[in-house]
Order: C-alpha cells, then sequence, then structure tokens
C-alpha cells in the first residue's frame, strides 16, 4: 500500500518567508510521489496549524507527515504530539525539516534559499517513508531528590521539596551548610543581616525529617538515569560523632592553630572547628591530613607535630605522655636521638627546620617522672622474659608490660641501661637522665636481675623451667672490631673504644696516654676521642680513611670534638702500630683516595702507593665498629645465626628458630642507632602479643611484610609564614668542658622553647594529642573514625554548588597580599560582621601582624570590577559588585563615621534591581565619591594607599591615598566545576559555570536528563535571582516525583546480536557508559534506559551492528538519495 504523505511548511511570520518563497516550495512538494496534501500557513506551530495537521490525517488518510518549520529542538515535541492525537505512530509516521536555522537565517539571495529548501523538503519526504514504529520505554520514578550544595539556593531547594511531602538528601562538603551567604554582613539593598534571615533557614533544613544532611560529604559517582539514578556519596571523617553537644571545651583545649577559612584568614581558629557558632549541624570537626612527614620520618612513628604543638602551648607533662607512647625513654632520646624527623621537617621549606630534639629533651627535662601516676594495669598470667635492657630491650619489657604481661628484665652488668649505660659518655647522656627514666620504668612492675650473663649464667632451658612462655633477645653489641693490622696485639696502649667507654662509664677513669689516636669515623669514635680528652690526654687525632663528608658521626659531635682542639686527619688508614718495650710509639698510615662506591653506598677508600706516614702517640683507640657476642648460641637448638653473626630472624615477626624466642636490634641488625632499637623493640612487642594471645603472627595473608605506602596529602604552608630563625640550645664553653664531664648541651629556656615550638607549620592538620578527648564529656571524639561510601537512590539531583570568589593576588598591580589593607570583598564582609575577627568594627590591619587589627581607616576606596569584564581574566559581569560596593561605601560611613572619605571606582554603575537605584542615589546623598573609571593599581607612599585610575568623566588621572582599599573580585566558577560536571554528566561553558539546556526556556534544566541547576554554579547572580531559581529547580524535581513515571526517548541505539562481533569499541566510545559487554552472549548491549542515541557507537561499528533507531542507515541513505534527486530538478 503506497504512503500518504502530507507537507507542510511555515512562514514563521517573515522569519522563514522573508528569504523563502514559501508557496513556491509547497507546490514543489505537492508534486513529489506519495504527497497527497502540500501546505503553508503563517504559523504552523499554532492551535490552527497543529488542527490543520489533525484534520488532514483525518480527512484524507494521511500516513505519514513533513512539517517544514523552525528549530525541531523547540517544536517537534509539539507537531509529534499533535500525529499522535490524529491516531499515528509520532516517530512512524512524523519528520522535520529545519528551513529556519538550516536556510532563511544562513542564506542572503532568496533563490539559493528557495532552492535549498525544496531540497530538504524533499530529502525529509522520502525519509518519512522509511520510519518505523517506535514507542517511548517508561520507568518508574524514585521520589528522593539528591541537593549538591548546601548554600542558601540548596536549601531553598530542599526545603521546598521537603515540604510537599518528598525525601531529600543535601549533600555539603563543608562540615556547616549555609555557603557564602552566611558569610556576608548585611544584604543588599534592605541591608537585612545575612545571618538574620539565612540561619532560619540553616535550622529549618536541619530539623525538617524529610531532610536528610550530608554534610562534610561530596558526590563520588552518579549512574542510572532520570527518575533512576545510583548516587555514591563519600561521607569523609569528621572524627566527632553526632552526639557532639557543640559545648567547644575541645577547642579550648586544642594547640593547633590554622587560618580560618570561614573569615577568609583574618583570624584563626584550631584543627578541631566548626566554622561558625550557629553552624548546622553544630558537630564540630577536625582537620586531619595525612601523617606529618616527620611522624613519618620516625622509626618508631612518635607524634612528634603533637608534641612539638603541646610543648607549644605549655603542657609539657601531657607532651611527654605522648611521647612515651612510643619512646619509653624521652630525655635520653631527647639527647642522643640522631632525629631523622628535623631531615623530613617541611618547616626547611620556608626557612629551617624545628629543632625537635631538643623540644623533645626540653619537654622530658620538665617533668619529674617519679611524681607521674602509674596506670591501671590488668595482669595477665603470661610470663616474659627480656635479655638485655638496652633500648629494644626497655621497649619490649615497658610495653608488654603495659599490656599486663608479667616482665623480668635480665642485664649482664651491674645497672640496667645497656649501651646507653656503658657506650654513651656523661657529658651527652648524663647518668641521672637515664636512671631516672629506667627507675619509671621498672615502678611499673617489671622484675630486674642484674648480673647475669645469658649463655652463661642462664639459658633459654632455664627460662622455660622458670615458667616464661616467651623470651625477647635484646643483646647490644658491646665488642669492639679489632684492626687486624701488624702490631695491633703486641704493644700496650691499644684500647678498644667500647671498652674504654665502658671503664669510664662504671667509674673507672684511667687514662691510656698522653698523645693518643682514635681511628674510626663514628659515633663511638668522636666518643672517645672527646673522652680522652676530658681524661686528660694532651693530644687527640682521630684518623678516617674517607673524607669528613662521608664520616657518619653527627655533625654537632664533630663540631664538638673540634672546638674542644681534637685533631682530625681524613683519608687516612691505619697500617701498622709501632712500639718499644712493649708500649705503643707511633700509627704508620697510609694517605687514601676515594674510588668507586662500595656496598654501603659510600666511596671506597684506596691507599695511595708510596704514601706511608707516621703518627706518633703512646695509646692507639680503634673504633672502626662493634659486634655481639653470641658464641653460646651453638648451645641452642634451632636458634641460627647469620653470616654476620647476628641472630637470624622472620623479618616481620622477629621469632627466630625457636617458637616463641624473638630477637631485635643490635643482635639482629648490628649496631645501629637508639630510635632504631626502640623501632625493633615495638615490631616485637605486637609479634610477642600476637603469639601469647593465641592469634596468627603475620597481619596479611600472605605472611609477607607490608609497608605503608609514602603519604604526601600535607596542610598546604601558610603564604603568611615569615623566615624566622632556629632555636639554638646554649653550648658549655670548651674551656670548661676539660678535665669534666657535665652535659655540653645546655637545655632551652621555656621561652625559647615554646617560640621554637611555634615554628612548627602543622602539615598533618590535626596532631593527634588527644587532649580534645580527654575534654569531651559527650564522649562524641573518635580519632579512629574513617571514611566511608554511602550508595543512594534518587529520581532527580539539583546542582547548587555555588560559587569561588576569584584570587585576586596574581593581580600584582592591587598590592593584594603585599599592602596588609588591601582586602578582598569577602575579607571585608568577616570584618564588618558581628561573627569576624572584630565583632563588627571596621578597623585597618596592623601592617606587622596581619591577624592584629588596629583602629577604624579615615579613608577607603573600593574597587570594581577585579577580574570581571577583563579579558586577561573574566570578560563578564559578576553582577553583584556594584551592588555589595554600594553596601561596603554605606556600611563605612555608618561605622566609621560620616566624614570618612569613601572612594568607588567604577567603569558602569550596574545597579539594576528593586531597591537598587533608590540605594544608590542614598549613598551618592551621604557623602560617597563616585569616580568613573577602573583603577590601574594601588601603590604604597608613606605609609598611606595610593589608588591611582583615569576618571573618564572629567578625563583625568587621579591618585587618591587612603587608608583602606576593597576589591570587588569576581564570582569565578568553583574549582572542582570540571571534575563535578564530570561526575554528573553535565556541561560547563565556555565561561566555565554549568551549562543549562537553553538560557530563555530551560535555565534551571541540563541537557542530561533529571539534572537541574540552582544558584550561582550555573551563573553569576545576587541572592534574590539564586533563590527564585532554586525553586524552580525544586518545581522541576517535584514534577518529576508527582509524575509516579518518566517516558525515556525510543531514538537510542541498539546493537543486532546477530551481527556483533564483540570488539567492544562501542564500549570505550559512549560518553554514558550505556553500553555493556554481555560475557556469556560475547557480544555488547546497549541499555536503554541510560543510552542517549548521540551515535558513538553506530558510526564506529565495523560490523554494523550498532545502529540508533530513526536514524538507521536506511533512513539517513533515503534522505541523502532525496538530497540528490532534489538538486537535479531545481538546478542547484
Amino acid at each position: 500500500m503506497a504512503e500518504r504523505i502530507g507537507f507542510y511548511i511555515c512562514h514563521c511570520g517573515i522569519n522563514i518567508a522573508y528569504r523563502v518563497r514559501v508557496k513556491e516550495v509547497a507546490e514543489f512538494a505537492a508534486a513529489l510521489p506519495n504527497v497527497v496534501v502540500s501546505r503553508d500557513y503563517l504559523f504552523m506551530c499554532s492551535d490552527p496549524g497543529q488542527e490543520l495537521i489533525e484534520n488532514d490525517i483525518l480527512n484524507h488518510h494521511l500516513t505519514r507527515v513533513v512539517v517544514a518549520s523552525c528549530s525541531p529542538r523547540m517544536h517537534e515535541k509539539t507537531f509529534r504530539a499533535a500525529c499522535e492525537r490524529a491516531g499515528l505512530n509520532p516517530y512512524r509516521a512524523f519528520h522535520m525539516v529545519c528551513v529556519r536555522e538550516h536556510v532563511s537565517w544562513v542564506t542572503e539571495d532568496e533563490n539559493e534559499a528557495t532552492r535549498k529548501a525544496k531540497t530538504l523538503a524533499a530529502a525529509g519526504i522520502l525519509r518519512v517513508a522509511h520510519q518505523h514504529p517506535l514507542k517511548p520505554a517508561k520507568f518508574p520514578v524514585c521520589t528522593n531528590t539528591l541537593v549538591v550544595g548546601g548554600g542558601i539556593a540548596g536549601m531553598q531547594a530542599s526545603l521546598d521539596i521537603a515540604k510537599a511531602g518528598f525525601k531529600v538528601y543535601l549533600v555539603e562538603r563543608q562540615p556547616t551548610i549555609g555557603g557564602h551567604m552566611l558569610q556576608y554582613d548585611k544584604t543588599f539593598p534592605t541591608l537585612d543581616c545575612a545571618a538574620c534571615i539565612g540561619t532560619p533557614k540553616m535550622v529549618s533544613v536541619g530539623q525538617e525529617p524529610k531532610i536528610e544532611l550530608l554534610s562534610y560529604s561530596e558526590v563520588e559517582e552518579v549512574g542510572g538515569f532520570i527518575g533512576n539514578f545510583k548516587v555514591k556519596v563519600r561521607r569523609k571523617a569528621r572524627y566527632v560523632e553526632d552526639n557532639c553537644t557543640g559545648c567547644g571545651e575541645c577547642e579550648k583545649v586544642c594547640p593547633i592553630d590554622f587560618p580560618n577559612e570561614w573569615d577568609v584568614g583574618t583570624k584563626t581558629r584550631k584543627a578541631i572547628y566548626r566554622p561558625f557558632p550557629q553552624a548546622v549541624p553544630i558537630t564540630y570537626c577536625i582537620e586531619k591530613y595525612d601523617r606529618a612527614p616527620c611522624v613519618q620520618a620516625c622509626p618508631a612513628g612518635t607524634n612528634v607535630q603533637g608534641y612539638v604543638a603541646l610543648v607549644r602551648g605549655g603542657r609539657y607533662r601531657e607532651a611527654v605522655h605522648l611521647i612515651m607512647e612510643k619512646i619509653p625513654l624521652p630525655g635520653t632520646l631527647g639527647r642522643v636521638c640522631p632525629a631523622p624527623c628535623e631531615a623530613a621537617c617541611r618547616r626547611a621549606e620556608v626557612d629551617s627546620a624545628v629543632s625537635i630534639r631538643n623540644l623533645k629533651r626540653f619537654a622530658a627535662d620538665q617533668v619529674d617522672l617519679s611524681e607521674l601516676a602509674l596506670p591501671q594495669i590488668a595482669d595477665r598470667p603470661e610470663k616474659v622474659a627480656v635479655i638485655g635492657s638496652g633500648p629494644a630491650g626497655l621497649t619490649v619489657a615497658y610495653y608488654l608490660r603495659l599490656m599486663g604481661y608479667r616482665i623480668t628484665l635480665f642485664e649482664a652488668l651491674d645497672r640496667p641501661g645497656g649501651m646507653l649505660r656503658v657506650g654513651i659518655p656523661d657529658y651527652r647522656l648524663p647518668a641521672a637522665v637515664l636512671d631516672k627514666e629506667i627507675d619509671y620504668i621498672l615502678r611499673h612492675g617489671i622484675e630486674l636481675r642484674t648480673g647475669v650473663r645469658f649463655g652463661t649464667d642462664l639459658s633459654l632451658q632455664d627460662l622455660r623451667e622458670e615458667g616464661f612462655a616467651a623470651v625477647f633477645l635484646g643483646i647490644g653489641a658491646h665488642e669492639s672490631l679489632r684492626l687486624h693490622i701488624p702490631g695491633e696485639d703486641e704493644a700496650e696502649g691499644v684500647v678498644d673504644a667500647v671498652g674504654l667507654l665502658r671503664d669510664v662509664n662504671s667509674g673507672r677513669k684511667e687514662l691510656p696516654g698522653r698523645q693518643v689516636v682514635v681511628i674510626g669515623g663514628g659515633n663511638v669514635a668522636i666518643d672517645a676521642a672527646r673522652t680522652v680528652k676530658r681524661l686528660g690526654a694532651e693530644k687527640v687525632t682521630v684518623v678516617y680513611r674517607r673524607s669528613g663528608q662521608e664520616m657518619p658521626a653527627y655533625p654537632e659531635e664533630i663540631e664538638g670534638a673540634r672546638e674542644e682542639g681534637i685533631a682530625f686527619s681524613y683519608l687516612t688508614a691505619p697500617a701498622r702500630v709501632f712500639s718499644r718495650d712493649g708500649r705503643v710509639t707511633g700509627l704508620e698510615c697510609l694517605r687514601t683516595e676515594l674510588g668507586p662506591p662500595d656496598a654501603s653506598g659510600r666511596r671506597r677508600p684506596v691507599p695511595v702507593e708510596g704514601s706511608e706516614f707516621v703518627i706518633a702517640c703512646d695509646a692507639a683507640i680503634p673504633a672502626i665498629g662493634q659486634k655481639i657476642d653470641v658464641q653460646w648460641a651453638a648451645k641452642e637448638p634451632g636458634l641460627k645465626l647469620t653470616s654476620r653473626n647476628t641472630f637470624e630472624v622472620d623479618p616481620q615477626t622477629l621469632q627466630t628458630g625457636i617458637p616463641g624466642v624473638f630477637a631485635a636490634g643490635d643482635s639482629v641488625t648490628g649496631p645501629a642507632t637508639v630510635i632504631e632499637a626502640v623501632a625493633a623493640g615495638h615490631k616485637a612487642v605486637a609479634a610477642i602479643d600476637r603469639f601469647l594471645s593465641g592469634e596468627d603472627l603475620y597481619p596479611n595473608a600472605e605472611g609477607a611484610a607490608v609497608e605503608k605506602p609514602q603519604e604526601s596529602n600535607w596542610k598546604q604552608i601558610p603564604e603568611e609564614v615569615t623566615m624566622q630563625p632556629r632555636a639554638a640550645s646554649v653550648h658549655l664553653d670548651p674551656i670548661e668542658r676539660a678535665g669534666n664531664f657535665e652535659e655540653v648541651d645546655g637545655n632551652f629556656s621555656e621561652e625559647e622553647a615554646r617560640r621554637e615550638a611555634a615554628r612548627c607549620v602543622n602539615c598533618g592538620g590535626c596532631c593527634e594529642c588527644r587532649l580534645c578527648v580527654d575534654a569531651c564529656e559527650a564522649k562524641a571524639i573518635d580519632h579512629s573514625m574513617q571514611d566511608r561510601v554511602e550508595e543512594i537512590e534518587v529520581g532527580s539531583i539539583i546542582v547548587a554548588t555555588g560559587f569561588d570568589p576569584l584570587d585576586p593576588a596574581p593581580m600584582k598591580p592591587y598590592g593584594y597580599g603585599r599592602y596588609a589593607n588591601v582586602f578582598t570583598n569577602l575579607e571585608f564582609e568577616r570584618l564588618s560582621n558581628a561573627t569576624g575577627p572584630t565583632r563588627g568594627k571596621l578597623l585597618k590591619r596592623d601592617v606587622n601582624d596581619r591577624l592584629k587589627f588596629t583602629e577604624p581607616p579615615k579613608s577607603a576606596a573600593i574597587l570594581h570590577c577585579i577580574g570581571s569584564r577583563d579579558i586577561n581574566y573574566h570578560e563578564y559581569c559578576s553582577r553583584t559588585c556594584c551592588m555589595y560596593a554600594l553596601k561596603y561605601a554605606h556600611l563605612i560611613k555608618d561605622k566609621c563615621g560620616h566624614d570618612t572619605e569613601v572612594y568607588n571606582f567604577y567603569i558602569d554603575m550596574r545597579c539594576f534591581g528593586k531597591g537598587y537605584e533608590e540605594f544608590y542615589k542614598r549613598v551618592q546623598a551621604e557623602g560617597v565619591r563616585m569616580v568613573r573609571g577602573k583603577a590601574s593599581g594601588v601603590k604604597e607612599k608613606d605609609g598611606m594607599l595610593i589608588v591611582r585610575a583615569e576618571d573618564t568623566l572629567s578625563d583625568r588621572m587621579l591618585e587618591v591615598p587612603v587608608e583602606m582599599v576593597i576589591l570587588c573580585t569576581a564570582m569565578e566558577p568553583r574549582s572542582d566545576a570540571n571534575e563535578v560536571a564530570r561526575i554528573l554528566g553535565i556541561s560547563t561553558g565556555s565561561d566555565g559555570f554549568f551549562q543549562e539546556e537553553h538560557p530563555k526556556l530551560e535555565p534551571v534544566s541540563t541537557p542530561t536528563s533529571g539534572v537541574f541547576l540552582a544558584g550561582t554554579c550555573q551563573g553569576p547572580k545576587d541572592i534574590p535571582d539564586t533563590v527564585a531559581q532554586a525553586k524552580g529547580a525544586a518545581a522541576e524535581a517535584l514534577a518529576l516525583s508527582a509524575s509516579g513515571q518518566v517516558a525515556v526517548s525510543p531514538m537510542i541505539s541498539s546493537i543486532d546480536p546477530d551481527i556483533c562481533t564483540g570488539c567492544q569499541i562501542c564500549i570505550g566510545l559512549c560518553p554514558y557508559s550505556a553500553i555493556e559487554f554481555n560475557l556469556l552472549k560475547g557480544v555488547s548491549e546497549v541499555n536503554e534506559a541510560v543510552c542517549k542515541g548521540c551515535g558513538s557507537c553506530s558510526g564506529f561499528c565495523p560490523s554494523g551492528a550498532a545502529q540508533v533507531k530513526h536514524f538507521t542507515k536506511k533512513q539517513v541513505f533515503a534522505e541523502i538519495e532525496g538530497i540528490i534527486d532534489a538538486i537535479h530538478s531545481v538546478g542547484m
């Protein structure tokens, strides 16, 4: 049966008819095959025009309809509906030809336009005969709505929807809702208090049962389609539970200060905070980042940032408690730790690292450990033997005891402390400091047995018979390595360094010689050299086979030795010990030069042939390394040794080959630093606890060690941080050091310590000192809280993410950031606000302290269009600047006195809106001076800010001196706008703001069905317009929720499974993730609910399996054929 086609062409008033001879086109169409009706009409989209089509369908039995008119985007739905009302399938029966945008608006010649219109009409008529019936798919609608952004737009939209009885999820990334409006002081033009009109909205949102407020949260992923979105929301850990009462006691004890973002850096806040007193929710929030680099650098994981912050606040006892969570010997480590934390300190990016080790020592020295109350320990029955009371052994004993285990500490010497006791001289580590700290450890109920040498007086079997369930071997490296050079064993006066230090620390202070040579470059060598100097040696020389740069001893120790007159001979290697009558007389040495790196990574010393020379001496002290005494280990079956004569242990559990026997410290690694021994002790504590608790020794299933990745998400160092010298401790004068072992390094004064601690830039945010935990009566603070991701289902999404104010710092001529009294508009709002840094008083900023404010300004300049209407930044107008600039002028006059000189420098005064012109006239009457001309810059002269501008009305260049400058900065798209657009599947315009579907007819809709816009995320606007748009977006969401179901366009892609090869090219091309691969069938399949019919898959499908319904190849080719035929007939 032949098709019966009706053709209709619209005059569109004169939009089409003024270029196209409409009647001629209708006559041309009437002669085409299967066309039974061809008409022209003035307005086809009007009711009479639609009735004409409907009547013709019924009277002439039309099966197809082609309308040549204006934009299909606007009117295709209209004509489809007319066909459907007349009983035709609107997709099979109807096709629209655009002859306004495609012809009359783009073609100037009437003949050419008419020929082109005929060609397109012929193409449409030939195409429509090949169209197939389609039916929109219908899906039920989830009635929930997601509102993204909790500013005034988001709050208004949420309340409107909730009041209509539908559930709303309001997601806000900040800890509180309110947005920028709540930062303002007054609103224009009524001068209402922003908080007075905003906080009732906030309270209503917080109390509305239909609104689920997800503050401090962010949308991570959006899937699904209109009416049926699945949204993943990340609930960021705020570390404070919802039972927080908002009392603020936690804030009072927090030692960390940060610039307050709510007050735009004009004052500080704590790490635990709420942005402002009326915040909703009232729950506090803790700002955390990755662990500070100093914490990560500490082998023991000490909370460095925490105790430094506590020192800054004068809370020394709390600082020591925090240190002792990881270090049982705070005063000791405060003196002898190599301080790897300081090497990682980010303060060095500004000037130099914080003196962390000295702050640890200062804190420890302020606290008398004997006065500290002991914790309540719940005893466990298991007994643990700890062999060795050096740093590793003391760590294991102390922390296992805190867990409740019964600890016995065995020590070969007559006093505990190991190498700390006998290997470090008193001038570095006073015995009294070590005694107090060990006494405190033992007071926890640890049994100490001294004078017991393991392997000689005690064996593992003996310990088993005593009922010890676990044993820790923490034996130190008490034996020196030999030089293995001729003459070493043949003369008196060759004294090993460890033995010398042990004798001196034990009270046997015998001088080995007057002319002493110490061989080695480590701390033991320097300790030995400085010790014999104190014993009375006349000349001490340190011989080291590499250069001074490779010397492993601490630089401060080397410098101290130099101050005491100790000589250094670098690139010198010992070759022979000379003696006479059994007494050392000299040390033959060779000069060396540095060759390729050796196994340690340092350059290998290579002897220079023929460079022998002799250093006269009567004592030689080798200090080239230490080892542990493990000869007894052969008697213990299962206790294996490495090639370095250290215990062989599992690297993760530190367990030896004997179950229940663990080892760490020097006995496993060889000689190491004190802090490394403490860290190894902690690892052993964890393993022993798991062993005694019957748990798997391996925390992860594979049994392999899992290293924490390096964390680097730290808080940025504030720009206002200025260079400050690092505090230096006082050293004992070198002359006074002679002959005594008094401690060389003095301590900070309290003022010095707190000032030095204040140099910390708090990289990790909250320092986790946990003072807030103790202060919180509601027990609402949980530092272990983690982010969590929730999935919610919604039918519609309203985007109300707001704007960012432009940062004018890059606009150097205006002096922002350089001159103290150049403010942004938002900073001025906070100054004028009663909850701001000055409690609403307009005061100038102290030029030496940006957090201090002094007196009211006597003059002020308000500069318009900073970043707006500027080809270098934003060409658009921000719409609100002129309004609030007038408001600022009034507030300055009102708060600082009417004799205050106020200037407004503007390009054009754009005060449109209800009551705006009246306000403009009001401030003029108040004496505000209006200068038509954009300010070109601000400079400082004689304490005044000089604003330079051209007055375009008088054609004069002006230089106006004022005391305060306010920059009216542009509204910008949010910094994360592109990422939000990607997640939500919407687009941004050339200005960066989110793009609406149509600027006039669909101002709140987006091209993504079911996603709507509200407020300044769509473009700059003031509060009334923002609220109006929010209400419009809410109405759209409500209409969708109330409909109960949604129809999805049938013009979508389909994939023929019989042709599809399973190449999956289409999956990667689909911008809507609407195509999935069916593994069972081996073909790609389209999710009809998600597909938008863009055709990307069809264009690239190599097999032709992917087609777009209503745009099949047969239909498209028919259209092309119609164009070609028409070209021949009309003569184009």
